[in-house]
Parts: structure tokens; C-alpha cells; sequence
């Protein structure tokens, strides 16, 4: 089943398979109205989340004003790699989208916590929609606190 364009909806755009099966564990609690949220096949790299974004993607979000699109990427311990990827955003899009990421990469989250990583998805679901940072807070998350709170005020009223 696909999403309703006309409507509120976050499009996820996850640039590997870890990060593909985190977004699914995260649409996968009972909280999550799966109905407003779509995967998108992996990127095969988070140069590529970028190249294809910036090719594909912010014309559709042109079309489809009600569309938010999270790039899910692996910030592989790189400080630059948030702004870089922001600076692709056009201006009149960038309250529409959002970047979230592992500090490092998924597996060595996976390997901290001792969760798969779909299990890691629906911990980080739980924790939105019980308004809790137990796993937000994770040293190789906590990066994400100011992006993940202007993305919630965005999208937690259709998303939850």
C-alpha cells in the first residue's frame, strides 16, 4: 500500500540496509501510523542519498507540498558530514527535511546495545511517541537532539 501524497506524509530515504531495517523496525510499533510513512529502497551509499535527493527528490517534494523526507545516513565519525548533506537542501525545503544518522554506523550501535536493528527501530519509535530519550541519548545518537526535535514538532501529530 502506498502513501497518500495529498496528505501529511514522511518519505525515509535510508542509505544502507542497517539503516533500512531500523526505519522498518521503526514502523513497526503499534504507535506508528504506518500509513503516513514510506521506505524507500537503500541508496547504496550516503553520496548517492544526496546525488539522488538533490535529482529526484526535491522535485517530487515540489509537487507534493504535504511530503517530508527524512535521510536516514551514517555520519561514519565525520563532523562535517550533517552540513554537508544540509547544504544540498534547498532553502524553501529545508523545514520539510531532516537528517538523522548513527554517529558512526548502524552495526556498531547493533553491537553496543546488543539489539538487532529492526529491535533498535522500535526502540527509537517507542521512544518518540512516549516522548522519552532512553536510546535518543545513546552516545552514538545523541547527536541528533536538535535535528529530532524540530523534525518531531513536524511530523509527531500525523506520524504517532
Amino acid at each position: 500500500m502506498s502513501i497518500n501524497r495529498y496528505i501529511p506524509h514522511l518519505i525515509v530515504f535510508p542509505e544502507d540496509d542497517a539503516n533500512r531495517q531500523i526505519a522498518n523496525g521503526f514502523i513497526q510499533d503499534l504507535n506508528v501510523n504506518y500509513l503516513a510513512i514510506q521506505i524507500l529502497p537503500i541508496a547504496d551509499g550516503w553520496p548517492k542519498v544526496v546525488s539522488k535527493f538533490t535529482n529526484v527528490y526535491v522535485s517530487e517534494m515540489q509537487k507534493y507540498p504535504q511530503s517530508m523526507m527524512l535521510l536516514l545516513v551514517d555520519f561514519d565519525e565525520r563532523e562535517d558530514r550533517f552540513s554537508y548533506v544540509e547544504s544540498h537542501i534547498p532553502e524553501h525545503l529545508k523545514s520539510r527535511v531532516f537528517i538523522l544518522g548513527v554517529k558512526s554506523n548502524p552495526e556498531s550501535l547493533k553491537k553496543d546495545i546488543q539489539k538487532k536493528f529492526e529491535a533498535i527501530g522500535e526502540a527509537l519509535a517507542k521512544d518518540c511517541s512516549e516522548n522519552k530519550n532512553e536510546l535518543w541519548g545513546h552516545p552514538l545518537l545523541i547527536h541528533n537532539k536538535t535535528e529530532l526535535e524540530r523534525m518531531i514538532v513536524s511530523v509527531k501529530p500525523f506520524l504517532f
